[in-house]
């Protein structure tokens, strides 16, 4: 085969020499551009050069230094351990948040791996924050709530994660800063107000407008977790639920004597209300209705043990239609479908990203299914230690 192609490689190149020869205006028709083709086709095949159009053979056959480029086996060994990794700095998540019924999104959600640079990287931020009145103060709290937690934190100067004591006052001093933050216009707060917000056109100090919080910082061996308002944590170890938040309801009987105590009152239209107004009894903002209303967050620090599963942090529109323990079973069976029937944790950090984000979804349609009238917001932390 290679002679035969070799012989009409000769003849058409000479042909393909006389036309250029005899020609040299030859039209450059379709068919002169098929022909050319076939001939460097068949040269190729045979294994020769053409001399009427020299190629530099050192630099067509050149190759790339392979020493310097990791082989398939290499490389794969080494994203393998970065993945490692990186699962053990940060836990595995997923979350949704969707409108509802309502007209308006109020709800918003901060999440930062890798968070607390100062303590190792080795923390995880994630808040849900429900606004009420409008959604600028939702989302100054998701745009400002880590910064000041870590800013806590550095102020401590020990380079060590806080204690337990410490991270009551971290989470204390940060969410006062917050509140401090939203009610006062103008300075850092004024800058990063949304000026989309419909309460644009009303007042410039806007004191009706507030937000609910609920932030967790997860870290190897702890889960620090700061609620103030209705929304809820929910952590699921070993298949039991263990509530990390109580929800700050005006008729919640601690919160109606404290409220009580400060000279205001708790009416009930269409439930439970500070001043008839207001259906949790703390909240971020809501300047009007203090010292009613404190931004004084419950903080509980939980050691962390190797039946942990997974963290639920919802806004009021999942947990006034669901309870703990049917969410807690959603998420389970959730990530049972990715451990092949069990509950572990020796899966990819893909399949537990989107076991998570499945779970989210699936509480959120449950949610709407059942009612809820608010907006919703989901996240689901994978605790698992092997991912």
């Amino acid at each position: 085969m290679a002679e035969i192609c070799l012989e009409i490689t000769g003849i058409e190149a000479t042909a393909a020499a006389t036309a250029t020869t005899m020609k040299p205006c030859e039209k450059d028709t379709q068919a002169a551009r098929r022909r050319r083709m076939q001939i460097r086709r068949l040269r190729c095949i045979a294994g020769v050069e053409s001399m009427a159009r020299p190629v530099d053979l050192n630099r067509k056959r050149q190759r790339p230094d392979i020493s310097v480029v990791p082989t398939v086996e290499s490389f794969k060994k080494d994203s393998d351990e970065e993945e490692e990794a990186a699962s053990v700095r940060s836990p595995r998540y997923g979350m949704t948040s969707v409108c509802g019924l309502r007209r308006e999104m109020e709800d918003a959600v901060s999440i930062w791996p890798d968070y607390l640079k100062a303590c190792g990287g080795k923390h995880s931020f994630f808040g849900v924050f429900d606004g009420h009145g409008c959604s600028h103060v939702a989302a100054w709290c998701k745009d400002r709530m880590h910064e000041m937690v870590e800013e806590e934190v550095e102020k401590l100067e020990s380079g060590m994660p806080p204690s337990p004591t410490e991270w009551k006052k971290v989470m204390d001093r940060s969410f006062a800063r917050m509140d401090e933050e939203v009610v006062i216009w103008g300075g850092a707060a004024g800058e990063r107000r949304n000026t989309t917000c419909r309460c644009e056109l009303q007042t410039p100090k806007c004191e009706h407008v507030g937000s609910t919080a609920v932030v967790a910082v997860v870290a190897p061996e702890q889960i620090v977790v700061a609620n103030c308002g209705d929304s809820r944590a929910v952590l699921c170890r070993r298949g039991a639920t263990v509530p990390l938040s109580i929800d700050h309801k005006p008729d919640r009987p601690d919160e109606l004597q404290r409220i009580q105590a400060a000279g205001g009152r708790v009416i009930f239209w269409d439930g439970p209300r500070v001043q008839g107004v207001l259906a949790m009894s703390r909240a971020i903002g809501d300047g009007y209705l203090k010292p009613y209303v404190t931004a004084e967050p419950e903080v509980t620090v939980t050691e962390r043990k190797e039946e942990d599963e997974f963290l639920i942090l919802a806004s009021d529109g999942l947990w006034d239609v669901v309870t703990n323990v049917t969410a807690c079973e959603i998420v389970r069976m959730c990530l049972r479908r990715s451990g092949r029937g069990e509950v572990k944790g020796d899966v990819s950090a893909e399949t537990s990203d989107k076991a998570c984000s499945d779970a989210a979804t699936l509480l959120t349609k449950l949610a709407l299914a059942r009612g809820s009238a608010d907006n919703v917001t989901v996240v689901i932390v994978d605790l698992r230690r092997k991912l």
